[in-house]
């Protein structure tokens, strides 16, 4: 395992999404296994208020979109004068900013969670971390060393417990009958995500699913909030349909839930997937790239075509509208994938397996 190795994890993002929420996981879970680490960001943002939680070092940089040379001359410096062994970027913006030497005592690892422009953005660093296979693939693809991309996943939080009073309490809050089938849908508002196809698979489900009505909860938001909402009334979804915003913690809402549903034309991971089976849901997914990394078809989850609403439909109805056993077993399937392959001990190994490993390289010889 590690030899605490000095770490600092640079991310220049302003929201709070999957990759902002897997940072905030990453460098607690470090710090917490005796790491010495500091987390680089910009600060009033979620991800610092997140983090002033704990007693971990935070220094905010402005890491701006365009070309920052304050900043980027801010953490070389930063870098020059804490000299740490481990430097972990997070999504373009925060590797495009910071440039060390490639003969240097540090390592500069980015770690990637999607199908991104490599050239002015990635190719410059040391080594390369892709949360899934497919972005591995892609990144060797681009030219980038093989021997120096590696895959290492994601892990979410352990589960909240949530009363039976507290669920209905929430039930009540929400105006959601009793005995009502509960799916879930989260995520940004925007074309790739693909909540358009999903409501329009509601129009094909019956008024009930196995003697049971059925309600949708909608987390997220985005661009393009206005016209789901519109869809949604235009096709006459309004009283089946409880949009909820956008939510920093929606474990209550999973814990809730009966089934998760996933209608995305293109994702790389799907985090979203890992947190539905964290609370042994059953999945309901499109066909996108992570999603057929990740679910094994009939056992883990139920997989469709992207953009086919009719087929998300009849997924959703085998699912809700079958024997409670299938929801059931799907569901625990998932949990256990996710224990055995995306577990926060098992993802953290990998994390300090990998800087053990680089930093032996970087003693050994140059990289």
């Amino acid at each position: 395992m590690s030899e605490r190795y000095p770490s600092l994890h640079v991310l220049g993002s302003r929201q709070f999404g999957g990759a902002d929420q897997f940072y905030v996981r990453l460098v607690r879970a470090l710090h917490e296994a005796g790491e010495s680490v500091t987390a680089i960001n910009r600060p009033d943002t979620p991800v610092a208020r997140e983090l002033a939680k704990d007693d971990i070092e935070q220094i905010h940089f402005p890491l701006a979109n365009q070309w920052d040379a304050w900043s980027l001359w801010r953490v070389r410096k930063l870098v020059e004068a804490r000299q740490p062994c481990i430097v972990q970027t997070y999504m373009g913006r925060a590797t495009r900013l910071t440039r060390l030497s490639k003969r240097g005592p540090a390592v500069h690892i980015a770690r990637l969670g999607g199908y991104y422009k490599i050239d002015g953005y990635y190719r410059h660093a040391h080594a390369w971390i892709g949360n899934t296979q497919g972005i591995c693939d892609y990144l060797i693809k681009e030219g980038l060393p093989a021997k120096r991309v590696f895959h290492i996943g994601n892990f979410v939080p352990d589960p909240i417990s949530l009363s039976e009073s507290d669920k209905e309490a929430l039930r009540q809050r929400l105006g959601i009958p009793a005995g009502t089938w509960i799916l879930l849908a989260l995520g940004r508002f925007i074309g790739k995500k693909g909540f358009d196809d999903l409501l329009k698979a509601l129009t094909h489900l019956p008024v009930e699913l196995g003697g049971r009505p059925w309600i949708l909860l909608m987390i997220g938001d985005g661009p393009l909030a206005g016209e789901l909402k519109k869809l949604g009334t235009d096709l006459g979804l309004d009283a089946r349909i409880r949009w909820l915003g956008w939510q920093n913690s929606p474990d209550p809402y999973y814990a809730l839930a009966d089934g998760l549903v996933c209608p995305s034309r293109h994702e790389p991971l799907g985090n979203v997937i890992l947190e539905a089976w964290n609370y042994g849901l059953p999945v309901i997914s499109t066909m996108t790239s992570g999603a057929l990394e990740l679910i094994e078809g009939g056992i883990t989850g139920l997989l469709c075509p992207c953009a086919d609403p009719s087929a998300l439909a009849a997924r959703i109805e085998e699912v809700l509208g079958s024997v409670e056993s299938l929801a059931r077993s799907l569901g625990e399937a998932g949990r256990r994938q996710l224990e055995t392959r995306f577990g926060r001990g098992a993802i953290l190994k990998a994390y300090l397996e990998l800087y053990d490993q680089l930093m032996a390289e970087r003693n050994g010889q140059a990289m």
